[in-house]
C-alpha cells in the first residue's frame, strides 16, 4: 500500500511558511519550484458536475431520495464522478484546473429539510435521518468509488451542523439545540455516513450551533467530529463563513483571529479570504507553524490519494466520451421515473393511449426549463419538459397552454387560453408548482432571496387552478416543487395527483412513461406536505418537537413516506425473531393488482405505550421490493437492538423498558425486547 502521508510530509517539508499557508485556501496557488500546480478545490456535483458546462443533469437531490432506492443513487454517483473523472482529466492537460474543473466536489447536502420554508431544503435528502444516512451513504460511496489505492473523487458531507435556514440569517445566525435533538436528528446521518462510508472531507456551516461559530467549534469539530465520531478526513469552510466570525458573528475581532480559531480548531481549508491573514496571525501568536504544517499535510495527503501526482491511477483512463451519453441518459430517465410520486389517483391513471384520446397540458411549469436544472446544475445536451415528454409519447391530440406565468400575473388570454383547452380535452394535465427562483440559496432564488413565507401557490396559479377545475373535465394535477406545498385543494377536487420533485433532463419522458403506464409509480415522499405554516413552530426554532413525521401531531395532507403504484399490496405475517442483540423482522408482500410495480416497504416503531415527547414513530428500515402480479414476496429487516434506542436529553442513546411496536405497511406487531 502506497504511503501517501509520508509523500505528503516529504513535499510539505520542502516549503516555506507562507507557501503552506497559501495551500490552505481553495484557490491554492502553484508552487512551481516543486512542481506543483495550480488547484482550486471548489467543485460542485450535487446532482450531475455543476458549473463545468456539459453534463448530465440528475434528478435533484430530494428527488433522488424520493427514490427510497440506495442502489440506485449509487449507480447514479458512480456515473457522476465518472463525468467529473472525465473532465478533469482534460481540463488538467492545460497545466492546471480552475474552479469546478477538479476532483475534490462539495457534495452531499445531508442537512435535514426540517422546515418546508427553508429554500435549500431540495439540495437534502429529506426529513429523517435513517432516509438521509441510506442515501447519502450510497451517493458518497458512488462518488469515491471502490479502488484500494486511489479515490475517485473527494465527497464533502455538508453543511456541518444544525444547517436548515433562515437563509437571510445563516450568516450571523445562532441555532439553540438540545442534546436530544443534536445528536437524534441533527447529527445522526454525519455520524453514521462517516463511520460507514468514509468521507474525505466535511464542510462546516456558516451558522453558531450554541454559541459556537460551526467553522470553528471545538465541540463540533473537536470532540464530536474527530473524537466521538473518528473522522479522519480534511473540513473545509463553507464560502466566506470564517470571515464572518468577526464580521457577523463578533465572536472575534479580525480576519486573523478568525482564521487562527478555525485552523486550531480543526479546519483545514478555507473557502473564502480569511486564510489569507494566516501569516499575520502567526506574527501575532495566535497560531504556531506545526498547525499549519499539519493541516498543508492534510490536504496534500488527498491530493496524492485522488492521483494527482501519479502516473498509475485508473481514473486517469475514464474517457470523455462518457460525459451526458446514452447510457447516462438512460440512468437519468430510470432515476427520474422512480423519483415522481403518485400521491392520488381515483382510478384515472395511467391514461388510455389512443388515437381518439385529447390531452390539455395546461400550466406555467409545463414546458418550463428551469425546473430540470433545479440548482448546483451542469448544462445537459438536451432538456425533455413535460410537455415535449407527453407530446412524443400521445397518440393523440394535445392542446398545449401555459395558462399563466408561474408568479406573477400575464395576460388575461393566457388564462382563457387554458380554459379553452381545457373544454377540448378529455382530460387535463396541470402542471402547477414553484421553481428554483421561488426556493433556494441566498442570492440565487431571485424572486424569494431564498425562503418561502408560506405553503400556498402563487395567486394567479391559484386563479387558474380554479378556472380549469371549474371546466368539469378530470384534472390530473402534477405538482413540480422542490419541496412541500399545500395541495388540500387538490386532493378534494382533481382525479389525480402526482409530486414531481425537480426532475433532472429526462424528466419529461419519465414523466410521460408513468402518466401512459408504461411504468407503475413507485417513488415515496421524503418530506411530510402540511397544509399550513401555521401548523408549525417558528423557523428560526431548531426544536425538533412539532415538525416531521416524527413530531407533528397534527394531520398532513400527505405524510412521510406516502406514494401510490397502478397495482395493490397486500402485507400478512410480520414477525420477528430475537438473538443476543439481534432482530430479525420479516413479512409477506403479494401483488394483488394487475400491474408489475415496486413496492417501498417501510418499517417503523413506536413505544407501546403513550410516553410523553416521544416521537409518532421512527424509521428504522425499508426496502424496494419488485413484483409482477399475484407474487409474493419475503421482506426481511436485520436489525439490533440499538436500532430501538432513542435519545435522551443528555444526548445518550437508552433503550426505554417497556413493549414496542413495530409497523410495516398495514402490519403491527407488538414485541417486547429481550
Amino acid at each position: 500500500m502506497v504511503d501517501f502521508k509520508a509523500k505528503a510530509r516529504e513535499l510539505v517539508a520542502q516549503m516555506t511558511l507562507a507557501e503552506k499557508c497559501s495551500q490552505l485556501r481553495y484557490d491554492a496557488p502553484a508552487i512551481e519550484r516543486l512542481g506543483i500546480p495550480a488547484y482550486n478545490w471548489w467543485n460542485e456535483c450535487l446532482h450531475g458536475v455543476a458549473r463545468a458546462g456539459t453534463a448530465t443533469v440528475f434528478p435533484q437531490a430530494i428527488a433522488l431520495a424520493a427514490t427510497w432506492n440506495p442502489k440506485l443513487v449509487k449507480k447514479v454517483a458512480t456515473a457522476i464522478s465518472d463525468e467529473a473523472r472525465a473532465k478533469y482529466n482534460e481540463a488538467r492537460k492545460f497545466g492546471d484546473t480552475q474552479q469546478y474543473q477538479g476532483l475534490t466536489m462539495w457534495s452531499p447536502n445531508i442537512n435535514i429539510f426540517r422546515d418546508p420554508r427553508w429554500g435549500r431544503g431540495h439540495e437534502t435528502y429529506g426529513e429523517d435521518p435513517h432516509l438521509t444516512r441510506r442515501i447519502a451513504r450510497a451517493f458518497v460511496e458512488g462518488l469515491q468509488g471502490d479502488h484500494p489505492v486511489y479515490r475517485k473523487v473527494d465527497a464533502t458531507l455538508k453543511h456541518y451542523a444544525v444547517h436548515s435556514g433562515p437563509e437571510a440569517l445563516r450568516h450571523s445566525f445562532d441555532a439553540e439545540v438540545s442534546k436530544k435533538d443534536l445528536y437524534e436528528t441533527y447529527l445522526a446521518a454525519f455520524e453514521y455516513v462517516i463511520k460507514h462510508a468514509k468521507p474525505a472531507a466535511v464542510m462546516g456551516a456558516y451558522n453558531r450551533v450554541n454559541g459556537e461559530p460551526c467553522c470553528a467549534s471545538p465541540t463540533l469539530l473537536g470532540e464530536i467530529l474527530r473524537k466521538q465520531f473518528g473522522f479522519e478526513g480534511y473540513v473545509v469552510s463553507d464560502c466566506g463563513a470564517i470571515c464572518d466570525i468577526n464580521r457577523h458573528h463578533r465572536v472575534t475581532k479580525t480576519d486573523a483571529e478568525s482564521a487562527a480559531l478555525a485552523l486550531n480548531n480543526g479546519c483545514q481549508l478555507n473557502c473564502g479570504s480569511a486564510y489569507r491573514s494566516l501569516l499575520a496571525a502567526v506574527a501575532e501568536g495566535l497560531i504556531s507553524e506545526d498547525v499549519i504544517t499539519r493541516a498543508c499535510e492534510m490536504l496534500f495527503e488527498t491530493r496524492f490519494k485522488l492521483g494527482m501526482f501519479s502516473d498509475d491511477c485508473p481514473y486517469d483512463n475514464i474517457s470523455y466520451d462518457i460525459v451526458d451519453c446514452k447510457e447516462h441518459k438512460k440512468l437519468n430517465r430510470k432515476a427520474a421515473r422512480r423519483s415522481m410520486v403518485l400521491l392520488k389517483n381515483d382510478g384515472i391513471l395511467p391514461l388510455d393511449n389512443t388515437e381518439d384520446l385529447k390531452i390539455a397540458v395546461i400550466g406555467p411549469n409545463a414546458d418550463e426549463r428551469t425546473t430540470a436544472l433545479a440548482n448546483y446544475n451542469g448544462i445537459p445536451t438536451e432538456i425533455i419538459t413535460p410537455l415535449a415528454g407527453i407530446k412524443r409519447a400521445a397518440k393523440g391530440k394535445v392542446y398545449y397552454a401555459m395558462g399563466s406565468r408561474a408568479w406573477r400575473r400575464g395576460d388575461e388570454t393566457l388564462l382563457r387560453e387554458a380554459v379553452i383547452a381545457a373544454q377540448k380535452s378529455d382530460v387535463v394535465l396541470l402542471f402547477l408548482g414553484l421553481t428554483p427562483a421561488m426556493e433556494g440559496e441566498e442570492g440565487d432564488a431571485s424572486l424569494t432571496g431564498g425562503d418561502k413565507r408560506d405553503l400556498d401557490l402563487p395567486e394567479v396559479q391559484c386563479e387558474l387552478f380554479e378556472a380549469v377545475v371549474s371546466v368539469g373535465k378530470p384534472v390530473v394535477l402534477v405538482n413540480i416543487s422542490g419541496s412541500a406545498v399545500d395541495l388540500s385543494a387538490a386532493k378534494e377536487r382533481c382525479a389525480a395527483i402526482m409530486q414531481v420533485f425537480y426532475p433532472g433532463a429526462q424528466g419529461g419522458a419519465a414523466l410521460a412513461d408513468l402518466i401512459f403506464g408504461k411504468y407503475s409509480p413507485s417513488g415515496r415522499l421524503p418530506v411530510t406536505f402540511y397544509r399550513s405554516v401555521d401548523e408549525l413552530p417558528p423557523f428560526e426554532d431548531y426544536n425538533m418537537e412539532g415538525r416531521t413525521y416524527k413530531y407533528f401531531r397534527g394531520e398532513p395532507v400527505f405524510p412521510f413516506g406516502h406514494g401510490l403504484t397502478y397495482t395493490t399490496f397486500e402485507y400478512s405475517g410480520l414477525r420477528a425473531e430475537q438473538s443476543d442483540d439481534n432482530i430479525r423482522v420479516s413479512v409477506n408482500i403479494k401483488n394483488t393488482g394487475d400491474y408489475k410495480a415496486t413496492e417501498v416497504a417501510q418499517l417503523y416503531f413506536k413505544l407501546a405505550e403513550d410516553v410523553p415527547g416521544a416521537p409518532n414513530k421512527v424509521l428504522v428500515g425499508f426496502a424496494n421490493v419488485k413484483l409482477k402480479p399475484g407474487f409474493v414476496s419475503e421482506v426481511v429487516f436485520e436489525l439490533t437492538r440499538e436500532d430501538f434506542a432513542l435519545v435522551n436529553q443528555e444526548g445518550e442513546r437508552v433503550i426505554t423498558p417497556g413493549d414496542y411496536e413495530l409497523i410495516c405497511g398495514t402490519e403491527r406487531l407488538r414485541v417486547a425486547l429481550k
